[in-house]
C-alpha cells in the first residue's frame, strides 16, 4: 500500500463475549448515511463481482435475517453470526472448498469486500420497530466489522502438544504464525482493485506449512483502509491478545511494482493520502501513551534470510529508505540507509499510508509488549497487483483477466513462502 513516498469499541468486544447492551426500547432515528465506500456498491463493477462469485445473494440474506430480529440482543446475535459466516465462507472459497458459487477465479479478495459493505450498509440504515440507540448502532457495526474480517476468529491449538513441555510457545509443537491483510483500495482510480495481501489473508488462514522443527499453523485477519479505524486502535485490539502467543507475525500490504519489499523501518507519521472514505490525515500517528511514542520501529523478521531465499519469481528487496526531518533541521530528507538519531518520521520504508500505519502500530504493540527480542515480526509488501495487456483502462476493462488471477496466485504462493523461510531462519537465530 505504498501509494505515496510517498473500529471496534470496547462495548463492540463486550457484545461479542457475549454480553448485550440493555435495550432502551424506541429512540430517535439514529440511521446513517451510507459511507463514501458503500455508495460504491451499486457501480456495475462491484456488482458484477458480486454476481460472479455467489456472494450477491450475501447482503439480501442478512437483510431477511435482520429485519427478523426483534430484540437488540436478536439483532446482536445475528450480526455476530452473519458476519463470521461472510469470512468463513470466504476463507472456504478462496482454499478450494465448497462451490465456487460463480465463475470469478477462487483466489479473489474482491467478493468479500464487497459483500462486507453491503452487510455494513444495511445495518447503517436499518430502522427496527423495537428502536435501537446510537451507540448500539455503533457496537452492531463494530462487530460485523470484526467477525467479517476474521478477527474474532483467530484459532491456535491449546494445551502440552501446542505449547510444548516446557510451556514454551511453539517448542517442540506445532508454531503459531499470524498474518494480516488488506482490504482493496485506490479504488476511485480503478474500483476493480484487487488487494493481493487480502487474498493472501484468504488463501492462508488455518493452513499448516511444515518448517525445519515441524509444523506451522497460520492465522490471518483483515483491516480497513480507513484512518479512523486505526486511530481508533482496531489494529492493537486486534493483535494484542495473539502476540505473546505467536512465534512469528507479518503485516503484509500491496507496494510497489513487481517486487517485493519487507520494510526495515516504519515511521510515526500520516501523510495524508485518502483512503477509502476519501479522508485525509497528515499528523504524527495518534497511539496510547503518545509521551512515550517513538518516531521509529524497526522490523524484527529475519530480512536477509528472506531477501536471499528463491520464494518465487518476484524479487525481494531489503527496503530500509525512510524520509525523515534531521534533528534540528526543519526540511524532510531521504535517507537510504534508515534514520538517523534524533530525527522526525516523514516516512517509513513502506511510506506514510496505512501500510506503514499497521506496520508501526503492530511492531510498537510487539515492543511495548516488551517483545521485541524474543518475537520476529514486520512488514512485507508485495508487488502492485496488475491487469493483463489489453485490460488496464478501467472505463473498458473487464473484471478479471487470466494474467491478473495468475499474478495474484502467484504472489500468494510467493508469502506463503517468504513465511516459511522466515519461520526457518528465526530457529536458527
Amino acid at each position: 500500500m505504498n501509494v505515496i513516498r510517498v473500529r471496534t469499541s470496547i462495548l463492540g468486544l463486550a457484545l461479542l463475549a457475549g454480553f448485550s447492551a440493555p435495550s432502551t426500547g424506541a429512540a430517535a432515528d439514529t440511521t446513517l448515511s451510507p459511507t463514501v465506500e458503500e455508495q460504491r456498491l451499486d457501480k456495475a463493477v462491484p456488482q458484477a463481482i458480486l454476481e460472479h462469485s455467489g456472494f450477491d445473494a450475501v447482503a439480501p440474506e442478512f437483510t431477511r435475517a435482520l429485519e427478523g430480529a426483534h430484540s437488540y440482543a436478536q439483532a446482536r446475535r445475528v450480526v455476530v453470526d452473519e458476519g463470521t459466516a461472510l469470512w468463513r465462507r470466504a476463507v472456504a472459497r478462496a482454499q478450494g472448498r465448497g462451490p465456487a458459487g460463480g465463475d470469478l477465479s477462487r483466489d479473489d479478495d474482491r467478493p468479500l469486500y464487497w459483500a462486507r459493505l453491503g452487510m455494513t450498509r444495511e445495518v447503517r440504515g436499518w430502522e427496527p420497530e423495537f428502536g435501537i440507540t446510537e451507540s448500539q448502532r455503533t457496537a452492531l457495526l463494530s462487530a460485523l466489522e470484526t467477525t467479517s474480517r476474521g478477527q474474532s476468529s483467530i484459532r491456535y491449538p491449546q494445551g502440552k502438544g501446542a505449547e510444548g513441555v516446557k510451556g514454551k510457545k511453539g517448542a517442540k509443537g506445532i508454531k503459531r504464525i499470524l498474518v494480516t491483510g488488506f482490504d482493496p483500495f485506490t479504488l476511485d482510480q480503478d474500483i476493480r482493485i484487487s488487494n493481493p495481501s487480502g487474498a493472501t489473508a484468504l488463501a492462508l488462514d488455518g493452513t499448516v506449512i511444515q518448517t525445519a522443527d515441524g509444523p506451522a499453523r497460520i492465522e490471518t485477519a483483515m483491516f480497513p483502509v480507513r484512518w479512523a479505524d486505526f486511530a481508533d486502535g482496531t489494529v492493537e485490539r486486534a493483535l494484542r491478545p495473539y502476540l505473546p502467543k505467536v512465534d512469528l507475525f507479518t503485516t503484509v500490504s500491496q507496494g510497489r511494482v513487481g517486487r517485493f519489499d519487507v520494510e526495515r523501518t516504519n515511521g510515526a507519521w500520516r501523510g495524508g493520502y485518502p483512503d477509502n472514505d476519501n479522508v485525509s490525515k497528515t499528523e504524527t500517528v495518534p497511539v496510547a501513551d503518545p509521551a512515550s511514542q517513538p518516531q521509529w520501529t524497526s522490523t524484527t523478521l529475519p530480512y536477509k534470510a528472506i531477501v536471499a531465499a528463491d520464494t518465487g519469481r518476484f524479487p525481494a528487496y531489503d527496503h530500509t529508505d525512510v524520509t525523515e526531518i534531521p534533528a534540528g533541521g526543519t526540511v524532510p530528507v531521504v535517507r537510504p540507509d534508515g534514520p538517523t538519531a534524533g530525527s522526525t518520521a516523514r516516512a517509513g520504508g513502506g511510506g506514510n499510508y496505512l501500510s506503514n500505519e499497521i506496520a508501526y502500530r503492530a511492531t510498537l504493540l510487539r515492543d511495548r509488549l516488551g517483545l521485541h527480542d524474543a518475537l520476529p515480526g514486520g512488514h512485507i509488501h508485495t508487488p502492485v497487483l496488475q491487469f493483463g495487456a489489453g485490460n488496464t483502462d478501467p472505463a473498458t476493462g473487464t473484471i478479471t483477466d487470466p494474467e491478473f488471477v495468475r499474478n495474484r496466485v502467484d504472489i500468494i504462493a510467493q508469502v506463503k513462502a517468504m513465511v516459511t523461510v522466515a519461520v526457518n531462519a528465526s530457529l536458527v537465530d
